[in-house]
This record gives C-alpha cells, sequence and structure tokens, in this order.
C-alpha cells in the first residue's frame, strides 16, 4: 500500500515499511524495516538541511516523491528508482520476482532487492541490492583501503575497521550520485559489474541517504551538510610534525625539539608516542622517565613547538583504572572466551567509547593528567579499535553487539575528546586518529593511515587512500612519511623511498613524519613503558646530508604555503571540500581526468605527480583540460588536455600550478 504522511513516501506490504523522505536539498533518505516501528537512530545524518517542500504523487500503481534535483518512483510492488531531474535513472533497486508483472525484468529468480533474513532471537541479516546500470561507471569515496584502486568499481569491500583500514560507507559515483550507507553494522559493498549490494550482518532496519549533483564539488558538499564539518584547522596543522616511535624519555624528546630550533628548521609540532605511561589504562606520565611534563611543555611552548601525546584505549588488567572501570560497565564485553581484546604489553580490553559515562570518565583523567598541563591535541591510536583476533561477533558495546554498531566506534572515540575539549573552552579542535566511519569529521579527526608497510607498493596505495578519504567527507588527512613498519635509515634504497615520500607529504593535508625504524634500540629500563622499544632515529637529519638538503628544502616549501593550505582549511571547514583532489573534482568535464589515478590537486592550484617507482627520474603527467600550468620551479607554462613529461631527478617532485 503506498500513501504520504505528511512529507513522507510511505510504502506498507506485510510486515515491511518503507520511508522516503527529503533529507537535505536534492537528497533523500530511505528507511525501511519489519520491526513493530521505525528505528529512530540517524547514525551519520547529523543534520537535516532545509529543503524545498517534496512534491510527492500517489497512484495505484506507483507513487513519486520528488525534492529538486532527485525524484523517487515506487512501483506498487515495493521497487524504488531513483531519476535526476533530466529523468535519468541514477538508482534502481535489483529485484526478480513473479509477482510485479509490471516490471520488464520480471523474473522467476525470487530475488529480494530489500532482503531481511532473521537472526533467530534477535535482528535480521540485510542486504540491500542495486542494478548495475552502466558498466562504465566509476565509484570513489567509502573510506580507505591499502589497495592500489581510485575507482572503486568491480571491487568488493569490508564493511568494517581494522589497523589501516576505515570503513566510510559514502560513494560518489560518475554518474552523478552520492550514497550513504547510513549503517553501523559489520558488513559488504560490492560494486560489480552486474549488481551493486550492501550488507549488514545485524541490524533493524535499512537506512541510506542518496543525493543528485551536477558535479563531484556539489555531491561532497551536500553529503558534509548532513554528516557535519571539520573544525577550522588550528595554526600548528598547517606545518610540519615530528614524530618517531618512540621518544622514551623527556630529555631525549627535548633534544629533538632543540635541535629542530638550533638548525633553524620548520616544526609546528613534536608527538610523544605510546609507552610514555606505566600500565595501558593509565592515562599519565610515567614519572620514572618523564620526571617534569610541567618544565617539558613550558620550554616547548617557549620554542613555540605544540606537544601531541598519545592515547591508547586498552586498558591493561594490572591498570590502577581496571577494576573501577569493570564494575561501572566501562569496558566492552567478550560473548565467549577470556574477556581479553588484545595482547600488546599486557593482557588488555578496549574501554567502551560508546558508552557516555565512559566517555566523561576517559576525559576527566585526560584532562586531569594531560590537558590542565597546557597538551591540547591528542593523537588517539588504536581507534578502530584493533583487536589480537577480529572475531567481530565476539565483542559487545554498551550501545549493542559490535556486528550491529561496531563501525561507530572510532566516531564515539573522537566525540569523547572533542566534546571534552569543547566544554574546556578550546575552539579550533584537531585530533589525530587511525580510523573513521561517516561524521567522524565533525569531531575533529585527522585521520591517519595506519601502520602500513615502509614500501614503495605501500607508497603507492596510499595516494587512493587520501583521495578517497577526501570524497568521503574526510578532508583531514595524513599518512606515516615514510612508511611505519620497517626501512633503515642508512640503506641508500630506502633513503630514496624516504625522499620520494617526504616531498608528497609536503602536499598532504597535513604533513608529518613517522615511522618504527630498523634497528630498533635496546631497552632503557625494565619498568613501565620502557619495556616497549624504540625504533632508530627517523628525523629529518637521520638520512645522511644529501637527503637532509633535500627535506630542508620541501620544509621551507611547506611553509611557503602556509597561507594557501590555511585558505584550503577554511574551505574544508565552510563546505567540506576535500584539501586532496582528484583531478576530475576540479574538471568534471574532461573525460581523462576521471582515469587519472596517481596524480591529485592539492586544493585548485597545485597539480601534484608524486614520484612512486625506485630509480625514476622523470614520469608522465595529465594536465586536465581548461587550465594551463606552469612549473612549480619554472616558468614554463603547458596548455591544458595534453601530457607531458616532466624532468623528476631526486630532489625535486613534478608539481604544476595553475594559471
Amino acid at each position: 500500500m503506498l500513501s504520504q504522511e505528511k512529507n513522507r513516501l510511505v510504502y506498507r506490504y506485510d510486515a515491511e515499511v518503507l520511508w522516503i523522505e527529503p533529507w537535505g536539498p536534492h537528497a533523500l533518505r530511505v528507511r525501511c524495516t519489519k520491526q513493530n516501528q521505525m528505528p529512530s537512530e540517524d547514525w551519520a545524518l547529523h543534520t537535516r538541511p532545509e529543503s524545498d517542500t517534496p512534491v510527492i504523487e500517489v497512484g495505484k500503481e506507483s507513487a513519486s516523491i520528488t525534492n529538486g534535483k532527485i525524484k523517487a518512483v515506487v512501483s506498487s510492488r515495493g521497487k524504488i528508482i531513483v531519476y535526476n531531474a533530466a529523468g535519468t535513472p541514477l538508482l534502481e533497486e535489483y529485484s526478480r520476482n513473479r509477482r510485479d508483472l509490471l516490471d520488464p525484468k520480471c523474473s522467476a529468480l525470487e530475488v529480494e532487492a530489500r532482503e531481511f533474513i532473521p537472526i533467530p532471537g534477535g535482528d535480521y541479516r540485510l542486504t540491500g541490492r542495486f542494478e548495475s546500470l552502466d558498466p562504465r561507471e566509476r565509484i570513489y569515496g567509502m573510506g580507505q583501503y591499502q589497495q592500489p584502486y581510485l575507482d572503486l568499481k568491480g571491487l568488493d569491500l569490508e564493511l568494517a575497521h581494522r589497523n589501516s583500514q576505515a570503513s566510510v560507507p559514502f560513494a560518489v559515483s560518475s554518474r552523478g550520485y552520492g550514497f550513504l550507507w547510513n549503517n553501523p553494522s559489520v558488513g559488504r559493498a560490492v560494486f560489480g559489474k552486474n549488481t551493486m549490494s550492501f550488507e549488514a550482518q545485524s541490524t533493524k532496519a535499512l537506512d541510506y541517504w542518496v543525493v543528485a549533483g551536477d558535479s563531484p564539488r556539489e555531491i561532497v558538499e551536500r553529503y558534509a551538510d548532513v554528516t557535519g564539518k571539520v573544525p577550522m584547522m588550528p595554526e600548528y596543522g598547517l606545518g610540519f610534525w615530528q614524530c618517531k616511535l618512540r621518544y622514551q624519555t623527556q630529555e631525549e624528546l627535548l633534544s629533538i625539539a632543540r635541535e629542530y630550533r638550533r638548525r633553524e628548521l620548520p616544526i609546528d609540532l613534536i608527538v610523544i608516542d605510546f609507552f610514555h605511561w606505566p600500565y595501558q589504562g593509565e592515562w599519565k606520565f610515567d614519572p620514572t622517565y618523564w620526571p617534569d611534563p610541567d618544565a617539558m611543555i613550558a620550554e616547548l611552548k617557549k620554542l613555540k613547538i605544540e606537544l601531541m601525546v598519545s592515547i591508547w584505549p586498552q586498558v591493561d588488567k594490572r591498570s590502577e583504572n581496571y577494576e573501577e572501570m569493570l564494575a561501572k560497565g566501562y569496558l566492552i564485553r567478550t560473548e565467549r572466551g577470556v574477556r581479553t581484546a588484545m595482547e600488546f604489553q599486557g593482557s588488555t580490553v578496549h574501554w567502551d567509547a560508546t558508552n557516555p559515562e565512559a566517555r566523561s570518565y576517559l576525559w576527566g583523567k585526560v584532562q586531569q593528567n594531560y590537558y590542565s598541563k597546557g597538551i591540547k591535541v591528542f593523537w588517539l591510536d588504536e581507534a578502530e579499535p584493533e583487536y589480537a583476533a577480529y572475531d567481530f561477533d565476539n565483542y559487545r558495546y554498551w550501545l549493542g553487539s559490535n556486528v550491529a554498531v561496531g563501525n561507530v566506534y572510532p566516531v564515539e572515540y573522537a566525540r569523547a575528546f572533542f566534546e571534552g575539549q569543547q566544554a574546556a573552552g578550546q575552539s579550533n579542535i584537531v585530533n589525530l586518529l587511525r580510523c573513521a566511519w561517516a561524521g567522524s569529521q565533525r569531531f575533529g579527526a585527522l585521520v591517519w593511515s595506519g601502520d602500513i608497510a615502509s614500501s614503495w607498493a605501500s607508497f603507492r596505495c596510499q595516494i587512493a587512500a587520501g583521495l578517497n578519504m577526501g570524497l568521503s567527507g574526510i578532508p583531514w588527512w595524513t599518512t606515516d612519511i615514510g612508511g611505519f613498519h620497517g626501512g633503515n635509515p642508512d640503506d641508500s634504497a630506502f633513503r630514496e623511498l624516504f625522499t620520494r615520500w617526504f616531498q608528497w607529504g609536503t602536499f598532504c593535508p597535513v604533513m608529518r613524519l613517522h615511522g618504527d625504524r630498523e634497528p630498533h634500540k635496546e631497552p632503557i629500563g625494565t619498568t613501565g613503558g620502557a619495556t616497549c622499544v624504540s625504533g632508530a632515529d627517523n628525523e629529518v637529519w637521520s638520512y645522511g646530508e644529501d637527503v637532509y638538503a633535500i627535506c630542508e628544502k620541501y620544509l621551507h616549501i611547506r611553509e611557503t604555503l602556509r597561507e594557501y593550505t590555511r585558505s584550503l582549511m577554511r574551505e574544508a571547514h565552510q563546505h567540506g571540500t576535500p584539501v586532496m583532489r582528484t583531478c576530475f573534482f576540479e574538471f568534471p568535464q574532461d573525460p581523462l581526468a576521471w582515469e587519472v589515478e596517481d596524480q591529485y590537486l592539492y586544493g585548485s592550484e597545485y597539480l601534484c605527480a608524486p614520484v612512486l617507482q625506485p630509480g625514476q627520474r622523470e614520469r608522465s603527467v595529465y594536465l586536465p583540460e581548461g587550465a594551463k600550468w606552469r612549473l612549480f620551479t619554472g616558468e614554463t607554462v603547458y596548455e591544458g588536455g595534453q601530457t607531458v613529461t616532466i624532468a623528476a631527478p631526486l630532489d625535486s617532485m613534478p608539481v604544476l600550478v595553475r594559471q
């Protein structure tokens, strides 16, 4: 049965109820359930911008709802087709049954478009299916996956978080629509040649949001309107960040900060990484190795260097806070086996970020031991959270089973700190996280690509990761320059990789050096975090004089870009616009711009072509049509719409400036 209820189009059949309603300009939200009422959670849809009053028409065989440039038609059997203003189908549900004789695709296959498979005694395993209307369609976004593919068409993606994998289920199509799978359940997305499908392992409802747009920019910015935008990036986010695994003592960290200033190198921030605490779950400095944090912070402020500290969600069973947190229900639970989620430097279980009381508890500890001392930027590591065994169905949160709600964990992790800092009077909040889901950006999440390998193959994957994250509504993104796992600063082959990565990092939203270098150092003690050893030196002067000269050059290039970078951050704050942009984002009318996957634009002006192969000393660069392009370090100007070969000696990455 089809009907109109206020500004909502409603379909009912047996136990199924379907709602389609406007949700911002040129956008619709589609929800469906077999529960006795529609679930109330909005999940990633943080706001509901005003839109024009929809036009709803209900007939005997079908009904439609139009909101600006988007229109959905529902048949009397419940099948949905979504159109743009020109009447072109954007999305069509994939269903094959003998009941809907008016559908030319009617068949005896009996495949449901909205398949709810009951979980005995619980919710539903859900699959939403759509036709693949054009085999030439390109799909982008969906977060970051460790793969070199920018175009996701033909790929099978796990909708779950892992170390270096962040599932942000928003897709941008070359056919002129954006699609948010608004469900935090662990699941799967398949962008097949025959069908597109989304699965949730455990849920109460189907919930997605779709927007029509004339350009990728319009689609991404409309998405930001409903899921939230980043704050304004503070000044210390515009320059260079120094980090390594790991500074082991207060004096070691200060010696590095002093050396940067002695060399007159640009630096905005330095990081104290993990295990500066006595035990996991004791969010404070270990006085054995960090005897006077107040004096350290005071000296860093005089040096005009911001300090970031690492926070882990794990709580060691030996921690001073474990028993209290266990008693109050602030820890995640396991459905079977021993209540241990990770074994690393102790038997630990994670703090439950979905519990509002647990969020207040953790922030209280952080405020007392860090924030009150003047530390105002935090590294929220392990934010997936990381498990020793990824048995997603074995963990239960305050909000529900991990398979039903687990993907929201990094959002709530970021929220705990954002709301705490905001309540303390801080504005322009940024915190570094290893994971994100849809909406993380509104809580000041700067996402990095996790513990990736120090290899050329891994380097190549980060280009796709950063660009797709931007298209997923996460404009603040960074990577470990040089990769995380491995790399010896004395190895000439690694020095080349490090140099190319450093050059590229200059044109990333945040320029951040980090890594677990080889060989590891000997432990400096036998108590607390000292049992977690440090990697080799990882400062810009650690790689020899030739590499140091190149790093110095690019540090100063980053400084010359400060005002420009600030303008990009303001654009991200106001509109949700990516800082790193695919060529087609700026030049959607150029068909070849949609095919380029190994170059991008930093903002709208700088066309960047990272060198991604060892020994490569020149590379081909496609210059998008519709602009002229000048070499960053020269006067040569090229016409757009052509591929040119640019020299790339070791001390230079090809960059062209849009004229």
